[in-house]
């Protein structure tokens, strides 16, 4: 099987910065692209950043200029650099990816996974 592990969330004040990490572990045999997404008590959820293999990234708009993503593929993990957070970014972060997993010496099959999230609140 494969897991998503998030870590680094927590409670930070407006301005501040936190830094989530996500690693992947299991029977992977490659990650085709990572991301984060949040969601927010009475919202859906919604895409923060996605980062390809190839280290392409997107940004929602809300995010752009202020948060980072970036990924070792070594350790197969994905961060999320946040920086000037506002009380606005509060919200549960949920690590996403795109892989391919091993099932035998010759079979593949490719799946989204979602890791279980972790807690962001900006407040004062």
């Amino acid at each position: 099987q494969v897991q998503l592990v998030e870590s680094g969330g927590g409670l930070v004040q407006p301005g501040g910065s936190l830094r989530l990490s996500c690693a992947a572990s299991g029977m992977i045999f490659e990650i085709y692209a990572m991301g984060w997404y949040r969601q927010a008590p009475g919202k859906q959820r919604e895409l923060v950043a996605t980062i390809t293999s190839g280290t392409n990234t997107n940004y929602a708009d809300s995010v752009k200029g202020r948060f980072t993503i970036s990924r070792d593929n070594a350790k197969n993990t994905v961060y999320l650099q946040m920086n000037s957070l506002k009380p606005e970014d509060t919200a549960v972060y949920y690590c996403n990816a795109d892989l391919s997993r091993i099932l035998s010496a010759t079979s593949r099959v490719r799946n989204n996974y979602w890791g279980q999230g972790t807690q962001v609140t900006v407040s004062s």
